[in-house]
């Protein structure tokens, strides 16, 4: 047996609830008071932990869970070794991962995006490169013949990841994951070096 894992802090525990509440409802439902209900933390410690507020709890968690949704791609495109078959893996992944969320949970930095306003561009531009870091990754697992059609792929990966998420949610259903791995994958097998 391994070791048991500390209890989290509070600042994990806001973190940990900010995420939730993002990938749920947005930047709009991810309110102080939502995530201090949410993670069980003494509200005076919220700006003990976060001086900048709001919107430093909603940098710091959309860090993390850019890190962990990475993870998640890198894996699942790791699993598989022919190019359709990565792209079902990871297509395959993301179904779970919303069905396992009850259908209630999409991808965090999609949420947020839709409640930027201009006085929120730093949060913008870590959205927009947690979306580049994805699409590179994406694009180093597959061979194109041209490396530009790679990264353009891998754009379109991420966009139908986005996608489904929204056509999942409304639907309650995984399905639109799985159409759109069924097409990538072909796509993918077209374009792979053989």
């Amino acid at each position: 047996m391994g070791k048991a894992t500390a209890p989290a802090g509070p600042r994990d525990r806001m973190i940990e609830a900010a995420i939730t509440l993002m990938r749920r409802s947005g930047l709009s439902g991810a309110g102080i008071n939502e995530i201090v209900r949410e993670s069980g933390a003494p509200k005076g410690s919220v700006y003990h932990f976060f001086p900048d507020g709001k919107q430093q709890i909603a940098a710091d968690a959309l860090g993390v869970n850019a890190r962990r949704v990475l993870g998640f791609i890198e894996a699942s495109l790791a699993a598989k070794s022919a190019p359709g078959d990565k792209v079902k893996s990871l297509f395959n992944a993301f179904a779970r991962r919303l069905e396992e969320g009850d259908y209630r949970h999409s991808c965090a930095a999609g949420t947020v995006c839709l409640d930027l306003e201009r006085d929120l561009e730093g949060l913008r531009v870590a959205i927009a490169a947690s979306f580049a870091d994805w699409v590179e990754v994406i694009a180093g697992h597959f061979a194109f013949r041209d490396a530009r059609r790679a990264r353009s792929f891998a754009g379109l990966v991420v966009t139908a990841i986005e996608g489904a998420y929204i056509r999942g949610r409304a639907d309650r259903s995984s399905r639109a994951f799985r159409e759109a791995g069924t097409w990538l994958a072909e796509l993918a097998e077209r374009e792979s070096l053989a």
